[in-house]
């Protein structure tokens, strides 16, 4: 494995929810109908910054909200969550209260980050509030299909909900986490061969350290790594291969050194297809749905025709495949890596 340094050169745009798009969210129920709305959350009159725990501004601002619109923003984000979370029931917000609402000035979808209190036991979670991309759902799903991971979220024409994903964000965990004698570094390791394989896979790109996040379980002899995707902005979107290969960025590298230090050829491999193998479970078992989602995604636009052509090239030269040559979409490009895995797998 090796890092490098891949030059993203410009923000993907928003690329709205189709008509077939949402027949499809609905039918595997991800569409709800919502209170509240993204657009509602921007009529905001002013909003100040908010600060990091070290004094430094962290990109996200306090939205200061005119009085007479807080009880009905608060009331509609409360019904939003226990959709998210219970199927619409209420009861589940009983005891609970809005505790912030705060607004991300960078990234594609400029969310909302929504903090929700337990009045009974001070308990909080977090949830999100988005510009509804295509993309993004399409990453969302992906993820939901072929990932060991579930993902929980809903759809309501331009606006998306997100569950927050729990997890030590991957640039923190390098700097805090990472050489705990406590922690087994192959476990982390081989983690990241297998996430670094799904990424490829999905065509999930811009994995860099702070786009994922890194869970640890204790175990009944030992700890266990899952690294999991929280940004699914630039789902097949780019042109160059390396921006779907998380060890080609520098913000990776201490998972690449890690790799390089523990692992040898042979587990590598190994790994790699402990992966492909667990995918291949995934795909049988979401066969149906993973064919809806392609039939959907094969007859949008989601990227540039230019871009479609360095990947297919990329990908072709990558796997010593021309086959990639002949994909007229990204998700073409995706299907024949799930019938290049089904091959390799039988074999």
């Amino acid at each position: 494995m090796e890092a490098h340094d891949v030059k993203i050169s410009r923000k993907k745009p928003i690329f709205p929810v189709s008509a077939a798009l949402q027949k499809y969210l609905r039918t595997y129920q991800r569409e709800s109908k919502l209170p509240i709305t993204y657009h509602d959350l921007l009529q905001f009159d002013e909003s100040y910054p908010i600060m990091d725990k070290y004094g430094k501004d962290s990109l996200w601002e306090g939205p200061i909200y005119a009085n007479d619109r807080i009880e009905d923003l608060h009331n509609g984000l409360k019904v939003i969550y226990a959709n998210l979370k219970a199927s619409g029931n209420l009861r589940i917000v009983q005891h609970k209260y809005i505790d912030k609402i705060e607004y991300c000035t960078f990234g594609n979808t400029n969310p909302f980050r929504i903090r929700i209190v337990n009045r009974l036991n001070d308990v909080y979670d977090y949830f999100y509030v988005k510009k509804a991309d295509a993309s993004r759902i399409y990453g969302l799903e992906l993820e939901e299909i072929l990932s060991p991971n579930q993902v929980n979220y809903l759809v309501d024409r331009e606006t998306l909900i997100e569950e927050h994903i729990a997890g030590i964000p991957g640039d923190v965990f390098t700097k805090t986490y990472l050489h705990n004698p406590e922690y087994n570094p192959t476990r982390i390791a081989k983690e990241f061969v297998k996430f670094n394989e799904r990424c490829l896979i999905m065509l999930l790109g811009d994995m860099r350290a702070y786009n994922f996040v890194v869970q640890i379980t204790p175990d009944f002899d030992d700890i266990q790594f899952r690294i999991r995707a929280i940004d699914f902005d630039q789902q097949f979107y780019e042109g160059n291969i390396k921006v779907y290969l998380p060890q080609f960025f520098k913000e990776n590298f201490p998972y690449v050194k890690l790799c390089m230090e523990h692992l040898t050829d042979k587990t590598y491999l190994q790994y790699q297809q402990e992966e492909k193998s667990a995918l291949l479970h995934r795909v049988r078992s979401e066969r149906h749905r993973l064919a809806d989602l392609r039939d959907v995604s094969n007859t949008e636009i989601l990227t540039t025709p230019e871009n479609i052509e360095q990947l297919k090239a990329g990908m072709a030269a990558y796997f010593a495949d021309p086959g990639y040559m002949e994909c007229q979409t990204m998700t073409d490009m995706i299907e024949l890596n799930i019938k290049n895995i089904i091959r390799q797998v039988k074999l």
